[in-house]
This record gives structure tokens, C-alpha cells and sequence, in this order.
């Protein structure tokens, strides 16, 4: 693991404020790992906030919901900010601001939800893993083997990005709610809440929190983590807490354990207590390049470009736009890109932060051997990927590579590594 610079003060001390309502939402059927959802609604119709408008018949996916009321203008391919182009829904709103009149459940209610019926109703409001991958929620619940170990992972060690830090500070009791929901589905009794030292004020939220858990409510304890890159990588985050390796080719409930992200267990309790799809979550807006950055609670669908006004106004015209991390994020080619559910972060990079490197001949110096997370070689991987050798590339560990970045990043000759190490996991599943 690495050291970077966190560059976190920008909007750490930033409360999240709500965007106004967009005019128009711009929904892909796609925000999820699995199979692409199919409208179930038409061009014409009238929709409700959190009304479902996209199903599938499969196994891997997860429902989406319409994140405002308003009337269907088009289903359209449209810009997607993880796949270039998607089909999407695009509602209008027709100017009701008010919120859904859901069943609030009662605590006594949620009591008595078995293990399935918790994950039905996780099922039908569509979430999935919010740090970024986008499994559905319902499904990892639900895991081939048992565990014994719940890590919440509240480690956020991306730079820049700050939602999950103010969720723990501002959601504290609703996020403990959401963890005991989650251990009672795994039917775990160890539970950790894994933060990164520089999140003092959510490590104090939580101890205060702890300390009041009486009763039928199961304690969890709090691992204090260096702040580090990339530590909140689950088999990275399996290791500092519990002090195990997850092998290679394994994943985490082979070793027992199960990971979830802040965002997603918050989500959670809305589902179970609230009655509430997925249809916003929190979105750290930054960079040099912004007057005001902010983390502000997005409907899905909405442009990124309304986020990018709403912290205006722009000091310069920004050299790259990215969602999600430096390290892990991708690069936008348009800032009509809507908010999808794994969208954690929007980063405005001035021409001095997003300045391109040319990149020259390997120089064998080891750098990415010695420090890959995942103990890979990521020189051998890229050889044998600009190569078109798939199956070496295979044989030396791609479809182990978490696409941290971090071999990018401690390159002295400025290889492109990742790009070539994604290259070669697309070719390997075609």
C-alpha cells in the first residue's frame, strides 16, 4: 500500500446539502453488475418517484427506479459514465417536489422480518454495492458458503472523495441500523466498522454510538486503520482487520467473511425502515477547478453538469472530468453523463492535475511487483496483454488485478498497466 496525498479538505468539512430537483433524469437500465434491465414502462406514461421502470428476467441484476415523478419522453441510447452509451429512460418532471408516501416500518416490524423477506425487500428497491463494483445487494446477502465475520468498510481511501465520511458523521444511528439488518441476513455475530485515521470525527460518532447498544442490539467493534491506499480493497481490508489472506482466484466469503460499503448499508436501512428504493444517493463534488465543492445528496439520472453548476462557479475550465476516484475512476468524455448508483464522486481536474505523461519502454525495475496489493506482476500481465498471449496474461494473475492503479502510479517509465491488465480480463470472458 502507498501513501497519497488525500486531498480530502476540500469537502470533508462540508455538510451534504440537497440539489434541487433536475428537470429531466436520464436513467440507465444498466447500473449494475449482471444482466441490463428492460423498460417496463412507455414512452407517454406517467411515472411516480420511486415507481420500478426497469426488470429483467435473470438471475444478476437489480431493479431500477424512477428518481422523480414525471411523464417518459424517451428511451433512448444515451450517455453512461462506466460503459460510453446505454439505454436509458428519460422522465421530464412535472413538478411535484414532494416525497413518496411510503410505509414507514416500525422497529417492532423489522423485528420480526426473517432473513429472506429483508433481502426481498433489499431486492426489490434495487441496491447494489455502492463503493463502486455494483454487485446486487440481495444476491451477495445470500452467499454460497457461510460466514462468521461482517466488516463495514468505512475506510474510503480513494483521494478526494468524502461521502462516505459525512454519511458516518451525519447517518451514524440510521448506519448501525443497516448493520445490524445486514449481520442478522448473514446470520454473524463478529461484526467490525473499519475507518481510516483520518476520519477522526466518524471513529468518535461511532464509539459514542457503541457504547449506547444495549440489549437485543449486537455491539460491533471499531478498527482503527493507517490511512493508506488502497486499503479499503476488501481482500486489502480482510487483512488489516482480521489479519487474513483471501487466496488467489478465492473470494472473500471463501475466507469466511463478508464486506460491505458505507453507502450501501445506509441504503439498506432506508429500504427496510423507510420503504425507499435506490433512487438517490450522496456525491462528493471536487477539484481545483471549483469555487465551492460540495457533497450533495443527487437524484439518480442527473447530469453531472447540474452537480458541476450547483458547486460553480468554475475557477477554470476543467482538463478532465472523472467519476468516481483518481486512482480508480474514469475518465468523462461529456459532462451530460447522469449519476448512476455507483457514481461516489465528480472530479474537475485543472491542466497541472490531469497533465499526461508519455510513456516509454519497461525498465524492469520491479516498482509494480513490489507494490501491487494483490501480489501480481502487472509488467508480465501488460507484456503478454500488448501481445494479444490472453491466456499468459490469465496465468500470471489478471483476473485477480483489483485495477487499484497503483502500478500506474509508482511507474517510473509512465506504462499504461491497467488499461492493458483490463484489456486482457475483457478478452478472457469474450
Amino acid at each position: 500500500m502507498v501513501r497519497l496525498e488525500d486531498n480530502k479538505f476540500y469537502t470533508e468539512n462540508k455538510a451534504i446539502e440537497v440539489l434541487p430537483l433536475p428537470r429531466k433524469v436520464y436513467i440507465p437500465l444498466s447500473q449494475h453488475l449482471g444482466q441490463p434491465c428492460k423498460p417496463i414502462v412507455e414512452i407517454g406514461d406517467i411515472v411516480a418517484l420511486g415507481q420500478k421502470i426497469g426488470s429483467i428476467d435473470a438471475h444478476l441484476y437489480a431493479p431500477v427506479h424512477a428518481s422523480i415523478s414525471g411523464k417518459v419522453v424517451s428511451i433512448e441510447d444515451y450517455p453512461h459514465p462506466i460503459l460510453g452509451k446505454s439505454k436509458t429512460i428519460v422522465i421530464e418532471r412535472d413538478g411535484s417536489s414532494a416525497s413518496p408516501n411510503y410505509k414507514i416500518r416500525p422497529q417492532d416490524e423489522v423485528d420480526k422480518l426473517t432473513s429472506q423477506e429483508i433481502r426481498n425487500i433489499i431486492f426489490e428497491s434495487g441496491i447494489v454495492g455502492m463503493g463502486g463494483a455494483s454487485f446486487p445487494t440481495h444476491i451477495k446477502l445470500n452467499p454460497p458458503k457461510s460466514v462468521d465475520t461482517l466488516i463495514i468498510n468505512g475506510a474510503e481511501c480513494e483521494p478526494y472523495l468524502t461521502a462516505d465520511y459525512r454519511l458516518m458523521i451525519e447517518k451514524t444511528d440510521e448506519i448501525v441500523k443497516g448493520v445490524e439488518l445486514v449481520a442478522r441476513c448473514l446470520g454473524v455475530k463478529k461484526v467490525y466498522i473499519a475507518i481510516e485515521d483520518n476520519k477522526p470525527e466518524a471513529i468518535k460518532r461511532f464509539e459514542i454510538r457503541n457504547s449506547c447498544l444495549t440489549g437485543r442490539q449486537a455491539k460491533f467493534e471499531i478498527k482503527i486503520l493507517k490511512s493508506a491506499y488502497p486499503q479499503g480493497g476488501e481482500k486489502q481490508l480482510i487483512k488489516s482487520v482480521l489479519g487474513k489472506e483471501v487466496p488467489r482466484g478465492k473470494l472473500p466469503f471463501d475466507a469466511g467473511v463478508m464486506v460491505h460499503n458505507i453507502g450501501t448499508v445506509f441504503a439498506i436501512y432506508e429500504a427496510v425502515y423507510l420503504s425507499k428504493p435506490l433512487y438517490e444517493r450522496v456525491v462528493t463534488v471536487t477539484g481545483r477547478c471549483l469555487e465551492n465543492p460540495k457533497n450533495l445528496l443527487v437524484r439518480i439520472g442527473t447530469p453531472i453538469k447540474e452537480l458541476i453548476d450547483f458547486c460553480g462557479p468554475l475557477k477554470e475550465d476543467p482538463a478532465k472530468i472523472i467519476i468516481g476516484g483518481p486512482m480508480m475512476g474514469i475518465a468523462q468524455y461529456t459532462d451530460q453523463v447522469p449519476v448512476i448508483k455507483s457514481t461516489n464522486g465528480v472530479l474537475l481536474f485543472d491542466k497541472k492535475e490531469a497533465k499526461n505523461l508519455d510513456e516509454e519502454y519497461c525498465i524492469r525495475c520491479g516498482a509494480c511487483v513490489r507494490e501491487c496489493p494483490a501480489g501480481l506482476m502487472p509488467c508480465l500481465i501488460n507484456l503478454a496483454s500488448e501481445k494479444a498471449l490472453w491466456q499468459d496474461a490469465i496465468n500470471y494473475g489478471a483476473l485477480d488485478c483489483m485495477e487499484c492503479g497503483i502500478c500506474n502510479y509508482v511507474c517510473p517509465a509512465n506504462r499504461i498497466l491497467v488499461q492493458s491488465i483490463k484489456r486482457a480480463k475483457l478478452e478472457a470472458v469474450r
